[in-house]
C-alpha cells in the first residue's frame, strides 16, 4: 500500500484533484484502490466480486431472453437466407449467455479473478456477435427498412460501453474491457466488415472513446463508494481493528485458503488482564484508552498479512495466515516483551493469550479453531494470567 500511496502522492495535481472530487468519501491512502484491484483488501475484494458476478449474471439473463426475441424483427425485414444466418448466431450467443449464468455462480469465497472473467465473458460474447452480424449484413445489399434496421446493429458497441458503468470497476479494469469493445469496432472497419465511410467511422469511434471516459468515471465512483462503505462496516471505530462480524468473514476466507493450499494458519485469542478493574476504578474513558493502546501495540508486532479483530469487550483475535505455532508464539512473546501499554495506575497492561494452529491441532473447521484458542486463553488465566498457552 505504501508503494501505491506514494505513486498517488507523486501523481499530477490535476489527477489528485479529480480523485478528490470523484471520491471525496475516501482517505488519500485509499485512492490507489481506484486504479487497480491489486491492493484491495480481502473483504472488499470478496464483496465486490460477488456484486460483479451477480450483476453480470443478471445482464446475461436479460440478453438470453432479448437476443433471440429480436429474431422476430429480423424475420419481417431481412431476406430469408440472411434471417436464418442471423438467427443462428443469435441462438449461439444466447447459449453462451446461458452458460455464463449457469457456470459463474456467486459464492462467499469467490476471487476477484473469477469475477473479472465473468464480466469479461459477458462483454466478449456480444463483441463476437457484433463482428459476425456485421460480416453477414455486409454480404447482402439492403435498402429501405432493411437498411435502417441493419444500421441499428452498429449501435451495439455504444450499448456495451455504456453497460460498463453499472459495475464497480477500477480504472485498469474499465480500460481493459473498453479496449475489447474498441478493438471489435476497429476490426469491423479494418477487415472491411463495415460499409460506412472513414469519416463517419472516426466520428463514431471518437464518441466511443468519450463514452469510455464517462463509464470509467461512473465505475470508479461506484467503487469509491463501496470502498468507503466496506471500511466503515468492517473497522471498529475505537481501536481501528476489524469488527467481530468482518473478522468471522476473514477467518472463513483464510481457513478455506489454508485448507486448499495445505498451509498453516495460526490463531491467537488475546484477553486483557484485569480490564474490569480499570473500568471500575477510572471509568470507561480510561478503559477505552487501554483498549486503544493494546490494539496499537499488537498491530506493531503483526506482519502485513496478519489481521487483528476486536472480538468483544477486551478480547482480541489475531489471524495469522501461513504461520506455524512457533512463529506465532515468537511474535506474541515479542509482544509481551515490548508491552501493551500502561494503565492509569502506572501498571503494565498485560494479557492472557491462547494460540492454536490448524495443521498442528488438526481442527475440522474455523469454529473449532476459535473455540480451542478461547479455551487455551482461559487456561492462561487459570495459570496466573500474563502468559501464552499453546497446549491443552
Amino acid at each position: 500500500m505504501q508503494l501505491h500511496s506514494s505513486a498517488i502522492a507523486n501523481a499530477p495535481t490535476g489527477w489528485r484533484r479529480l480523485l478528490a472530487i470523484m471520491a471525496s468519501e475516501l482517505h488519500p491512502d485509499e485512492y490507489a484502490s481506484l486504479l487497480s484491484p491489486i491492493r484491495h483488501s480481502q473483504l472488499l475484494a470478496a464483496k465486490r466480486a460477488v456484486m460483479i458476478v451477480n450483476r453480470a449474471r443478471f445482464i446475461a439473463l436479460l440478453f438470453t431472453i432479448l437476443t433471440p426475441l429480436w429474431c422476430v424483427v429480423d424475420y419481417f425485414v431481412f431476406p430469408h437466407e440472411l434471417w436464418l444466418k442471423l438467427a443462428a448466431i443469435r441462438l449461439l450467443a444466447s447459449a453462451a449467455f446461458v452458460a455464463l449464468v449457469l457456470f459463474y455462480k456467486p459464492r462467499s469465497n469467490i476471487s476477484a479473478h473469477h469475477a473479472f472473467r465473468a464480466v469479461f465473458t459477458l462483454f466478449l460474447i456480444p463483441c463476437l456477435f457484433y463482428l459476425a452480424s456485421r460480416h453477414l449484413l455486409a454480404s447482402f445489399t439492403l435498402t429501405g427498412i432493411s437498411d435502417t434496421i441493419a444500421s441499428g446493429y452498429t449501435f451495439l458497441p455504444f450499448v456495451l460501453i455504456a453497460g460498463l458503468s453499472i459495475f464497480p470497476l477500477s480504472v485498469l479494469e474499465n480500460l481493459m474491457l473498453a479496449s475489447l469493445i474498441l478493438i471489435a469496432q476497429l476490426a469491423s472497419i479494418m477487415l472491411r466488415l463495415d460499409d460506412q465511410s472513414w469519416a463517419s467511422f472516426l466520428s463514431a469511434f471518437w464518441l466511443l472513446i468519450l463514452l469510455t471516459g464517462i463509464s470509467t468515471l461512473a465505475g470508479i465512483s461506484q467503487l469509491a463508494f463501496m470502498v468507503a462503505l466496506v471500511r466503515q462496516a468492517v473497522r471498529d471505530p475505537l481501536t481501528a481493528c476489524f469488527t467481530r462480524r468482518s473478522g468471522k468473514e476473514l477467518l472463513n476466507l483464510q481457513f478455506a485458503i489454508s485448507c486448499r493450499s495445505k498451509t498453516p494458519l495460526a490463531l491467537a485469542f488475546v484477553d486483557l488482564d484485569h480490564f474490569k478493574l480499570v473500568n471500575d476504578r477510572y471509568g470507561h474513558e480510561a478503559g477505552d484508552l487501554v483498549l486503544q493502546q493494546a490494539a496499537a501495540a499488537i498491530m506493531q508486532v503483526l506482519r502485513a498479512g496478519d489481521m487483528l479483530v476486536r472480538w468483544g469487550g477486551e478480547e482480541f483475535l489475531i489471524i495469522m495466515p501461513d504461520t506455524d505455532i512457533h512463529q506465532a508464539e515468537s511474535a506474541l512473546t515479542r509482544l509481551r516483551l515490548t508491552g501493551l501499554g500502561k494503565r492509569m495506575d502506572g501498571e503494565n497492561i498485560t494479557a492472557s493469550i491462547g494460540i492454536t494452529e490448524r495443521l498442528l491441532d488438526k481442527v475440522s473447521d474455523q469454529h473449532a479453531l476459535i473455540e480451542l484458542s478461547d479455551h487455551r486463553m482461559y487456561l492462561a488465566k487459570e495459570q496466573g494470567r500474563n502468559r501464552i498457552v499453546k497446549e491443552g
